[in-house]
Formats: C-alpha cells, sequence, structure tokens
C-alpha cells in the first residue's frame, strides 16, 4: 500500500492558510517539554486567579482542539467535517467533577448527544467518561471490593442508575454509545459495570463500547475472558482499542505505592498489544465491533490491510477508525477519502472546565516521540505546497 497519509492536501483541505499558521505554531509549542510545563502552570494560574485568559485561550488551543463550548457551537465543525465524509463524537469534556448535581449535569449533556446524534448521520456515536457520571474514589472502592457505608451505596447505586439511563436511551435511539477508560485504580468498577450493561443492552448488536488501553499488559487477556463471558451469555462486544493517556500518572503511583506499573515496559510492547487486539477482535468479527482509536499511521495500515486480506469492505460498520479533533488529520482526512468508517472525537465544554483535558493532550503529544514532529512535518509539507514550493 502507498502512504495514503502523506498527502497533505487532502489532510488540510478544510483549513485555512490562518488556520494551518496556527497549528504550526501550536504544535512548535508542544514541542518543546519545558514550554509545554511552563504554559500547564502559567495557564493554571491564571484560571483559577480568575486572569482574563478565556479569550486568548479560546482563539488558540481551545479553537484548535475543541469544538466549541456547548453542543450547538459544535455543528458548523461537524457539518464541515462530514463534507469530507469523516464523522463526529460530541464529547463533553468536563472533567473531575465531585458533586451529585455535576454528575446530574454531565447525564443530561450525553443524554442530549445522544439526542443530537439520532438527528445527524454525521454523528454515529455518543461518548461519555465514568468519572462523569460518579466519583473516581466511589469507583476506587467499589473496584477494591470494599464495604461501602450506606450513604456510598446510595452513591453507587445513582452511578449505576444514570449508567442505565445513558445505555437505554442508546439502545433505543439505536445510538452507538462509547464509554471511555480512565485510571486503572478505577477501571475494575467501571468495567463490570459496562459488562453489565453490554450484557442488556448488546444482545441483538452492538451497542455499547468499552475502552481498553493497551499500554495496559493485562488488558488482551481481559479480552480473551470477556469474549467467553459474552459467548456463555449471549451478548456482542464492542471496543474501542487506544493505547492510553495517563502513563506518567500511572507509573508514579505504581512507585510511590510501592506495585507493579500495570503498563507495558516499552512503547514498541504497547505496539505489540495494540496490533494483537486488533487481529484478535478482527478474527470475531461476527460477535464484536471495534472503534481502533489511534495516531499510530503503522497500527492503521496494519488494520487497513488485515480488513485487505479477509475481504472486509472498507465501510464495513463493524470498523471504525477514530482520532481526536485537531490531531492527524493526515490519517483522518486520508482515510475518509479512501472509504473509511471514520470518526474524530470532538471535545466540548466551557473553556474553564475544558482545561485539564486539553492539558493532558499537550503532554501527551510531547511525551509521545514523533507525534508532534509528524503533525509539524505534516503541516510544513501543506504550507509549501500551497506557496508553490513542491
Amino acid at each position: 500500500m502507498n502512504n495514503i497519509f502523506n498527502n497533505s492536501q487532502i489532510a488540510f483541505a478544510l483549513k485555512s492558510d490562518t488556520e494551518l499558521d496556527r497549528a504550526y505554531f501550536l504544535f512548535k509549542l508542544i514541542n518543546s517539554q519545558p514550554l509545554v510545563r511552563i504554559g500547564t502552570a502559567v495557564t493554571n494560574f491564571a484560571i483559577k486567579a480568575n486572569l482574563p485568559v478565556e479569550s486568548l485561550i479560546r482563539a488558540t488551543v481551545f479553537d484548535h482542539f475543541c469544538g466549541g463550548v456547548n453542543e450547538d457551537d459544535c455543528l458548523s465543525v461537524v457539518d464541515k467535517m462530514y463534507t469530507k465524509g469523516v464523522s463526529s463524537v460530541l464529547d463533553y469534556s468536563v472533567e473531575g467533577k465531585e458533586e451529585e448535581d455535576q454528575f446530574d449535569a454531565a447525564l443530561n449533556m450525553t443524554l442530549k448527544t445522544i439526542e443530537f446524534a439520532k438527528e445527524r448521520k454525521a454523528i454515529p456515536f455518543a461518548v461519555f467518561k465514568p468519572t462523569g457520571l460518579g466519583r473516581l474514589d466511589l469507583y476506587e472502592k467499589v473496584g477494591e471490593k470494599q464495604t461501602l457505608t450506606s450513604d456510598e451505596q446510595a452513591e453507587w447505586d445513582r452511578v449505576i442508575a444514570r449508567f442505565d439511563l445513558v445505555c437505554s436511551e442508546a439502545q433505543k435511539k439505536n445510538i452507538a454509545l462509547l464509554i471511555d477508560a480512565e485510571e486503572s485504580w478505577m477501571q475494575d468498577a467501571a468495567d463490570d459495570l459496562v459488562t453489565e450493561m453490554m450484557r442488556k443492552y448488546n444482545k441483538e448488536k452492538v451497542i455499547v463500547f468499552n475502552t481498553l488501553q493497551m499500554y495496559r499488559w493485562d488488558r488482551l487477556d481481559y479480552l480473551k475472558k470477556l469474549h467467553e463471558k459474552a459467548k456463555t451469555d449471549g451478548f456482542f462486544i464492542g471496543m474501542k482499542l487506544v493505547r492510553g493517556a495517563y502513563m506518567e500518572k500511572e507509573n508514579l503511583r505504581a512507585e510511590e505505592k510501592g506495585y507493579p506499573t500495570p503498563i507495558c515496559a516499552s512503547k514498541e510492547v504497547s505496539d505489540i498489544n495494540y496490533d494483537a487486539a486488533v487481529l484478535y477482535m478482527v478474527e470475531h468479527l461476527e460477535t464484536m465491533s471495534i472503534f481502533a482509536g489511534t495516531h499510530n499511521e503503522e497500527s492503521t495500515y496494519k488494520l487497513m490491510e488485515l480488513m485487505k486480506n479477509k475481504g472486509i469492505l472498507s465501510n464495513d460498520n463493524r470498523i471504525w477508525f477514530g482520532q481526536l479533533y485537531g490531531m492527524s488529520d493526515n490519517i483522518s482526512y486520508n482515510l475518509a477519502a479512501n472509504g473509511y468508517n471514520i470518526a474524530k472525537y470532538l471535545p466540548f465544554g466551557p473553556v474553564k472546565d475544558v482545561m485539564p483535558y486539553l492539558i493532558r493532550r499537550a503532554e501527551e503529544n510531547t511525551s509521545v516521540a514523533g507525534q508532534t514532529s509528524r503533525e509539524l512535518a505534516m503541516i510544513k509539507a501543506e504550507r509549501n505546497r500551497r506557496k508553490g514550493k513542491v
């Protein structure tokens, strides 16, 4: 297969010269680890001190990586991307909340995005984060099988009810639902809950998708065990496969608390693990659906090759590719141009509330070797092409 991902004209067809320049400037900044650290500290301080930085953030990093401050704001971006065959996943990216009313607000927003998706072909999935609907510490306690107080039990019952409401609405409206993975120490409880939802709502086809972070060395085994369970209980498996976004945090906590890190020993091992999970799912496609969330060109090619070798059509609805908005446009738009199912995660929410998400993105970009350099090389190639230098 020739490298379709090198076509910068297709990759950036929707970007104006000004937007391309902004992207270049941002990835130049992100390419420098010290600058990311300083920028993060300054931004956090400015937001906490209520300094008037929102409009600056909005005009730069926010508008590059986010669809807008609310769901309506995102529609022009959704429609624009869809003209090139790229679908959207509206992602309410507000993190780290602790209060019941905040969880209910996130629940209502998720239900609203399901309604939005039902009305628009350009939005084939809805999504939520487990900690959007309940406290991280509570998931941790449940996952460790600790005894809950009666108040905590009532709180956990409310978390289960929120999950159930979202999944049943998704099933009623026939919208696939992606449930994100988070820190390993809260994930066991979330996994058990999502499995319950799959058992209940994936009887005829995949509605509910869990997420496997393949930088964790135990996830392939988890998938195989889940497959056995699905065969016994008669339900379909939906999985979003990602490498993962909490590596530093995971390693640090493991070191501090003196337990073996759940993260693979190296990037290479994570890559092998990721590709092995993709292969396993493609081999069991009759009962599984894959959302391959990756910015890795090689893994993307491997899945394309697998599909070709097994005679699976590029637009087979059981296989979707996904990237984040503002990143890897060379993969997303070139996949779409070649007839594959592709959806971009489109984060939205109030600027202040979305900052933890944006900061994680910047840190993740600096920690993944080659990611930012690749973005810069593509942007540079397109700028040169437009100036007639190619």
